[in-house]
């Protein structure tokens, strides 16, 4: 499943005072699948972060797994406008605010936005002036860590 499905499902389906569970289907059953190679690789925390921003709103979803695999997913529907680079940049500072308050301290970040991770690793430089907070923020978190890496997925 492509991670730009689900972020628009999220925008699509915000959660409000009237909330009641959604009966949905997709079309693949392995959302949240991770490659066994991954795992012996990496087998540390992994956060995986999306965002997506449509017409009909923003949405925007995490999920921090632990070293032993548990899956801790967090989604939110941002209320008022945003560009899909700053949803993206909110998706993952939500998740760096999960990992810090659970006490993580090493963690890999993979994320399939290939401007966030090079802005952040200081590879690209920012044009948009409305990116240069969330890159702050983003680093201010990062500083949190012992140890946190970021990769394009």
């Amino acid at each position: 499943m492509k991670a730009q499905e689900l972020a628009d499902h999220l925008a699509e389906n915000p959660v409000d005072e009237e909330y009641e569970p959604l009966k949905t289907y997709f079309s693949d059953e392995e959302v949240m699948h991770i490659n066994d190679v991954e795992q012996v690789e990496n087998p540390g925390w992994k956060l995986f972060f999306d965002g997506a921003a449509n017409m009909k709103g923003v949405g925007i979803g995490a999920v921090l797994i632990s070293e032993i695999g548990y899956h801790y997913p967090i989604t939110a529907q941002l209320r008022f406008y945003y560009t899909n680079n700053m949803a993206k940049y909110e998706a993952c500072i939500l998740d760096l605010r999960l990992a810090v308050d659970m006490g993580v301290q090493e963690v890999l970040v993979l994320g399939d936005s290939n401007l966030l991770v090079h802005q952040i690793q200081g590879e690209w430089e920012i044009r948009d002036i409305k990116l240069i907070l969330y890159r702050q923020c983003l680093h201010d978190l990062c500083q949190r860590f012992q140890s946190i890496e970021f990769r394009h997925i």
